[in-house]
Parts: C-alpha cells; structure tokens; sequence
C-alpha cells in the first residue's frame, strides 16, 4: 500500500502552489470593486450629467456654427438710383487640423484661385489656428471649383462685395468699404452702423468636404442694413464730373473740384472732384486721388469773397450800389504793403466795384466798418466753421480772430486774401444770395422738408447784391463766359495766388467761379475750382466760368427750371474786352 500511495504522489503536478493570506485578498478585492465603481460614476457623470464635453468634442467632427454675414444696405441717389450695392462672394477658408498638405492639393488650390504654391503653402505656418483663409471675396464659379478638389479641411464662407456702378464719377463722395464689408471712406465710413447691420449664425453639419448636409438650427437671424438715400442726382453728377474733367484736361491743371446746391433746400446735389480713383480697382490707390478735395481742402477764394464784402458794407447804411468809391490810380497802399488792380479805374460804384472785381475799391469798403462788424458777417455765413454735411474730415477753414487784425489784413480779406475756405463752405455762402438773406445747412441725404434757416443779411440787400453779381456775368464783367441761354446767372470769379510753404507762388493760381441761377429765382448754386492752371489761361472767368455755364445750363433742363430770359439773351463776346482780375 505504501508503495501505491507514493506512486500517486509522483503523478500530482510539482509546481509550488501560491496563497495570499486571506486580510491581503480581501484588500485586492475592495480596491478593484472601488476602482469599478469610480469608472461607473465617471460614465454616469459624463454621459448623464455633464455631457458637454463630449457632445463637444463629437460635434467638432461634423457640427459648425457659422456665421451670417448681415447684408450691407445700398446707398442710392435721390431717385432711387443705385450708386453702391453689395453683391455675394464666397471666401475660402482652410481648417489646418482636418487639412492634409500634399503638393497635389496646394498645387489645385494655387491654379484655381490664382496664387503662388509657396503662397497658398505659407497660409499653413500657423497650423496650431484652428481658422485660416485662403482668399477672400472670390466669385462664385471660383469657389464651386475649389470645392471639387479633394481637400477635406477646405470651406467657403458667404461674404458680400460692395460694387460701386457709377465708379470714379461718385468716388470721393461714397468713399469705399474693406474685405471685410465696413466702411473705410466718404459716407461708407459715416453710415457705417446704418448701413452694415447685424450679423447673425446659424448650427449646421457639414460633410468632410464642408458641404452642409443638415441645417439643424437658427441661432441668430442676420439683421440687414438700412438704405441709405443720398440728394445725389445721379444724372447731374455725372454732367458735373464730365466737364470738370475737360476742363482739368484742358487747361494741364493739377486738380479740380465742382459743388451743386439746390438753393431752396440746401442739398448737394453733385460733388465731384479730380484726380479720381476707381473704387471698384483700388490696386494702385493713392492718397492724393482719394481726398475730397471740395470738402476737405482748402483755398483762398480770391474775388468770390467780395460779395460778402459788399453785403457787409451795404448792412450798415453806409454804401448803397450806386455810393461811389474811387479806386485811382489802381493801387492803395497801406502802411508798407501796396494793394493793386488787374486794371486800373476810377471811380467805381459798389456795384462795378464787384462787376470789374476791383481789390482796391473792396479794400476800401471794408476798412470803412469796425473788425468786429465785418467778421460778424463772415462768422454768420459760416467761414472758420465746418459746414457739417456730414462728411468725415470736413475743413473748418480759417478766420482768424477780427482782435487780431491789422488795417491790412481786414482790407485783404475784403477781396478773399488771408482766408481760406472749403469749395463747399464757399457754395454754401452763397445761398445767402438765392433767398432772403437767409443761409440754410447744406445736406448730403436727400431731405422730405427744407431745413430753417438762418438770417445773416436784410432780403434788400441779398437781392441787390444779386443785381451786382449779374453784371459780372455780362460784357464788361469779369465772366461773360459763364452765361447761360434762356436763363439769367448771377456769379463771381476768382483768381488767387497759390500759398507753398508760406509764400505766395508767382506763376501757380487758382482760379474759381461761383454762380446761381436762374437770377430771378435761384433754384441752383455750381462753384467750380480748378487748381492750377498751366495751358496759358488761368483767370476765373476763363477757366472755371465756362465749366459753371455748361453744368447749370444742364442741370437746369434735366430739372425742367422754367427758364427766364429768351434763348438769344447770351450777349456775344466777339470784341468785348477781357476783364482781367488777380489777388
């Protein structure tokens, strides 16, 4: 038996068998049962109580919130006429950490949206950006043939282009918006927040080539912008900016600048300015091409200041049209300054004084008031003061404190020397003529009502200064190029040395014309600029008086002005001498 029972033996398995003590095991046990049960509370937690974050790392796979790009109102002219509209464009836009680089895609990509390889691959160096464009704004077709490429990681985004259907003829006027779709210049930039409205977003879940294959949600609804109305009339505009430009060519003139008022209102009408740019190709924009010159430039105005004078002089009693000034031999001297004449006269009445343009007999006039009662009336019509048409950038001008002045400068600034003036605040002046001596604010949005305006002088004397500028325009004035047929035009030139650096330029001028018509009724106000004039002529009344006579001829007939005066009132100027005038 023994022997049995040790063969038995020799068959169990040799291999050590291992036993943890009971206190070990139970230990083991527990600890395994607890790391369980944290697992469970951590997937309750997560998928029951707090699944944000992985709702959020599964949506990143094929949800997107998008944007809505609010669509930007259109600016129009006063008829409703369409001058800057926002059409659609797609933009490309790469998602770098779902986009694999390979030169077959960069090279697609490059060929379709006409960029460098290097450029498109250079797009890539901040790969840790979750959103990068490729380009922007591309057309439509552009962009459905990018989308054809296999490039998962490649997206387009909805934008808005803003396009500009009258070009360079509104150019300074409406100014010009960014890639962004937001006002950079002009009334772009002033009615930005009426314009641009809301953007707004939207949950959607696109496919791996950004395909949209479910709108799941509305987040926010876009908001449109406003339209915006301009008292732009398009058609005059375009008469205004079509001759200013014949006559800058004409004349080799460096710039050049033309303003429209309707008198009864106060709206501008048409504002044009040279150089242009085209907003619709703003490749090789330049700063001098963009400035709005009528606006935000200034000038001396010269002899279209007089008026002003003589109203002044008038106001008090002192003068009436027919008072006398002596004006021989031609020149006056004050102190060690000497005032000349482009032509020498005798006695004057105030009302040649303005008619022959006569700096001494304005100087004279003007040294007859006290400073304070002079620049009263200029402060009234609001020279020193931006005319606040709502223009970014508006000059203010300069008129410098009448406690400052000497005896020389109140009589050069009686003939528009010592001043200076934006051709809008120029026009604006003017309507102190048109009415009843009132002067009203000047708009670049069309208005239902005029606005009230302002007294600054009697309806006596804005009607016989108004007689006074007439005579300008006949044989024997300063401008009888700037008459009108069928109507009659009342109007005054200027013709100023050009101020460099503190001095005043022997051989640079600028010459300008402002008038109104018809005289018996004024409906429109035209001041015309032209700096610089270097083809031989550069009076006022042979360079911008011409450019005045052939816009309110036409913009009195596109605006059915009855006319007053017969068709054979233009007075020939064959033989007639030339009235020549300078500061």
């Amino acid at each position: 038996m023994s022997y049995g029972l040790k063969g038995a033996t020799r068959g169990r398995s040799s291999v050590p068998m291992l036993k943890l003590p009971a206190g070990r095991a139970s230990i083991l046990l527990w600890f395994m049962l607890a790391w369980f049960l944290i697992l469970i509370a951590r997937a309750l937690y997560l998928q029951g109580l707090n699944n944000d974050f992985l709702r959020q790392k599964g949506d990143a796979r094929y949800s997107r919130v998008i944007e809505l790009t609010a669509h930007r109102g259109m600016i129009t002219d006063r008829n409703g006429e369409p001058l800057a509209i926002s059409t659609p464009v797609e933009s490309v836009w790469v998602s770098p950490k779902d986009f694999e680089i390979t030169p077959a895609r960069i090279r697609q990509l490059s060929k379709i949206l006409e960029m460098s390889e290097s450029d498109v691959k250079g797009r890539f160096t901040h790969s840790q950006r979750d959103f990068i464009y490729l380009k922007r704004q591309v057309p439509p077709e552009t962009a459905a043939r990018v989308m054809q490429v296999d490039a998962p990681g490649v997206f387009l985004q909805r934008e808005y282009r803003r396009y500009y259907p009258a070009g360079d003829v509104v150019a300074h006027l409406l100014g010009f918006t960014g890639v962004d779709d937001n006002g950079q210049e002009g009334l772009e930039l002033t009615y930005q927040d009426w314009l641009a409205g809301k953007p707004g977003s939207r949950h959607v879940i696109k496919d791996r080539l950004g395909r949209i294959v479910e709108d799941v949600e509305s987040i926010r609804a876009p908001q449109d912008g406003h339209d915006l109305a301009l008292s732009i009339d398009r058609k005059i505009q375009y008469l205004a900016y079509r001759e200013l430009k014949a006559a800058v060519t004409e004349h080799k003139a460096k710039a050049g600048a033309i303003v429209v008022l309707d008198a009864k209102t106060g709206e501008i009408l048409a504002l044009a300015n040279l150089p242009a740019y085209n907003p619709n190709n703003r490749a090789k924009l330049n700063r001098n091409s963009t400035r709005n010159r009528a606006v935000t430039d200034t000038f001396e105005p010269g002899s279209t200041f007089k008026p002003f004078t003589a109203a002044a002089v008038l106001e008090t009693g002192k003068f009436k049209p027919d008072t006398p000034v002596q004006t021989a031999p031609g020149t006056f001297t004050i102190g060690s300054a000497t005032i000349h004449d482009a032509h020498p006269n005798g006695v004057l009445t105030v009302a040649q004084v303005i008619q022959k343009s006569s700096n001494v007999g304005a100087a004279k006039m003007a040294l007859t008031l006290e400073p304070e009662t002079l620049w009263n009336t200029f402060d009234h019509l609001g020279f020193g003061k931006p005319p606040h048409a709502g223009f970014p950038g508006e000059a203010s001008g300069r008129l410098r404190p009448y406690k400052s002045w000497r005896p020389i400068e109140q009589a050069t600034m009686a003939y528009g020397h010592g001043i200076s003036v934006s051709l809008l605040q120029l026009a604006r002046s003017y309507m102190v003529f048109t009415g009843d001596g009132e002067i009203r604010p000047v708009s670049l949005i069309k208005v239902d009502a005029p606005p009230a305006g302002v007294k600054v002088i009697t309806s006596g004397t804005s009607q016989a200064v108004r007689s006074m500028l007439e005579l300008v325009v006949l044989p024997g004035g300063t401008a009888p190029r700037a008459q009108v047929m069928g109507y009659r035009v009342a109007g005054k030139t200027g013709t100023a040395h050009k101020e460099e650096n503190g001095h005043y330029a022997s051989d640079k001028y600028i010459a300008s014309f402002v008038g109104l018509a018809p005289a018996s009724n004024p409906r429109l106000i035209v001041a015309v600029m032209i700096d610089e004039p270097s083809n031989g002529q550069y009076y006022g009344g042979a360079v911008a008086a011409p450019v005045f006579s052939q816009v309110m001829s036409g913009a009195l007939r596109l605006l059915s002005v009855p006319p007053d005066a017969p068709t054979s009132n233009i007075l020939p100027l064959e033989g007639a001498p030339e009235v020549k005038e300078v500061v």
